[in-house]
């Protein structure tokens, strides 16, 4: 499907120079001379080459059509995650490059997760939108600190470090946004 060069966004897979490239990062630029453009940082799906590339609105980009399957995650052996496809029991093994090294710690068992591939070939893993992980250390609340805003440091179970507000502490449940891993809320469990 073709779309306008200035209609990518991040996570978009895009087929380019013959290969397919996810857009990481993408930036808007008007030059105070000529046209406006989008800098876009593309990441190549299968071999993780980095590519910095400039669309103007008036050119047109093949979107790659992705079939999203939903999977279970079952476990982790080294750098290699089984997923089993509910209705069938047939597994899938990805490595934690396809995975996203970000998203692996985010892995919990039995947990539903949808695997996008194309043309039958697995390209990475698209994880709920929202976990909930306890916390296992906190920074103490500064005295004086005021309440609006003000974040502290905290590491979840699973190792990763994300801010909290102050009066969130060490053992509490949170939700966490698995894209931009931030804290959403305390868990209501």
């Amino acid at each position: 499907m073709k779309i306008d060069g200035n209609a990518i966004r991040p996570g978009m897979v895009i087929e380019h120079q013959g290969r397919l490239w996810r857009a990481t990062k993408i930036q808007h630029t008007q030059p105070g001379k000529g046209g406006a453009y989008l800098q876009v940082e593309l990441k190549d799906i299968r071999d993780g080459t980095k590519l910095n590339e400039r669309f103007r609105s008036s050119e047109k980009v093949e979107r790659a059509r992705l079939e999203q399957t939903d999977y279970q995650f079952l476990f982790s052996e080294g750098d290699m995650h089984t997923f089993m496809h509910p209705e069938t029991y047939e597994q899938t093994v990805l490595s934690t490059e396809a995975v996203g090294e970000d998203l692996v710690p985010f892995l919990q068992d039995g947990m539903n997760v949808k695997i996008e591939s194309f043309e039958d070939e697995p390209l990475g893993v698209e994880l709920p939108q929202h976990v909930t992980l306890e916390i296992a250390e906190a920074d103490a609340v500064v005295k004086g600190q005021t309440a609006s805003s003000s974040y502290k440091p905290a590491v979840l179970e699973n190792g990763v470090k994300v801010l909290v507000p102050p009066h969130i502490g060490a053992g509490t449940r949170i939700v966490v946004d698995t894209r931009e891993f931030t804290y959403v809320e305390r868990a209501k469990d």
